[in-house]
């Protein structure tokens, strides 16, 4: 059929080709077989219902780690009340937005016929809602390590939320606008001539990830430059893990992008929904395991200080010793948990040999949920016990 031979045509299917697709009653069917399998994952549907295979590809990895959320959000809940950090409450704020926001858009996807034309609008702006929260996400980490990795204080994080949220803003209502006003044809199904979303079409997609690969990998090699003397850079390995995670995604995504866009290439399609699905389902996870679980984790309080019981004419008295003034640039803050190298201070802070830490007051650090075993009584009786009384 492909040798460029003369090829010769049976009257009826000459006839039939004569009258127009039409004559065919099988016609949308076989155009449907005709797409490549990457574009066709995109708009299939599951023995014709409205569950598309590629929303289905999405929601079950988002939906397993909402599940995941919900049932570590108690331990997340208590941390958040002992510690007060802001910067813990932004982080986990904005996993929950994003984990959230793609479940949703998965199952209203389900429900409406993106084959109309105002389910197709609202399938349209699902996604670049979706897009809005991620980028917010993405840029926020970055940008609060880089700049802010110190300053673990409420308006500072504010600051760095409204930049990042504006420069999404401005990204995502360009997406969206090429997407309702220019959609690329790439992503056009003529058997039921709709659009299936293209993030803002071929060209958009293949400049937006070169420059983000760019910035990551000119965070890579920040740590290589003189700028590293004026930057208080992130010290965390698992930082420049995420950082190069995200530059080899977005150099993959801009090389199926170019193939498809310059070459009409099939194998770009199914390197950019590769990518998107990587993207759409790991990255929300891939924030909470380097910046969250780990604290989340932390069964002792971030605040350094020591617990020397001293003995004063044959009595004993606890007191509780706070490190002086000028050690107090030192004390490990949430930012520099989540940012840097904390191995210099887990060689001071509670150590074996160091003095032992006050069980009550590292309980009082802690929400009152989770202390179990503490009451005013037991606390009377350790300390009279302590001074060499008996009640």
């Amino acid at each position: 059929m492909y040798g460029g031979g003369e090829q010769t045509v049976s009257e009826p299917w000459r006839k039939a080709l004569d009258l127009g697709t039409t004559a065919d009653p099988n016609a949308n069917a076989s155009s449907d077989d005709d797409d490549h399998f990457c574009k066709l994952v995109l708009y299939k549907e599951i023995q014709d219902s409205r569950v598309r295979i590629w929303d289905l590809v999405i929601l079950i990895p988002n939906l397993v780690f909402l599940l995941f959320i919900i049932v570590r959000s108690n331990r997340a809940r208590l941390k958040l009340r002992a510690t007060s950090s802001p910067i813990y409450l932004a982080f986990y704020g904005l996993v929950i937005c994003n984990v959230v926001i793609s479940v949703i858009r998965c199952v209203v996807s389900m429900t409406v016929n993106a084959a109309t034309d105002v389910g197709g609008k609202v399938d349209k702006v699902l996604w670049v809602t979706v897009r809005f929260f991620l980028l917010s996400t993405e840029m926020s980490v970055v940008i609060f390590g880089l700049a802010f990795g110190h300053l673990d204080s409420r308006s500072s994080i504010q600051r760095v939320l409204l930049a990042t949220s504006l420069i999404s803003l401005a990204f995502t209502i360009t997406q969206g606008t090429l997407e309702l006003v220019l959609p690329d044809d790439t992503f056009h199904i003529p058997s039921r001539d709709f659009y299936v979303f293209g993030h803002g079409g071929m060209m958009f997609w293949f400049c937006s990830s070169l420059v983000f690969t760019l910035i990551y990998l000119f965070i890579l090699i920040l740590p290589r430059t003189r700028l590293r003397e004026r930057l208080n850079l992130p010290t965390k390995k698992s930082f420049y893990i995420y950082v190069g995670t995200l530059a080899a995604l977005n150099m993959i995504q801009s090389i199926g992008a170019g193939l498809l866009n310059y070459t009409q290439n099939s194998a770009g399609l199914c390197v950019v929904d590769l990518t998107a699905a990587l993207y759409l389902t790991f990255f929300t996870p891939l924030v909470y395991h380097t910046f969250l679980s780990e604290v989340f984790g932390v069964s002792q309080p971030s605040i350094q200080f020591s617990y020397k019981a001293q003995v004063d004419d044959g009595m004993e008295e606890d007191t509780v010793s706070l490190p002086h003034q000028q050690s107090f640039s030192s004390l490990k803050t949430d930012s520099d948990y989540i940012y840097q190298n904390h191995s210099v201070y887990d060689s001071t802070q509670f150590d074996t040999h160091a003095t032992p830490v006050n069980p009550l007051y590292a309980a009082s650090l802690q929400s009152p949920d989770s202390i179990t075993g503490y009451s005013i009584d037991s606390q009377e009786a350790h300390h009279h016990t302590t001074n060499g009384y008996q009640q």
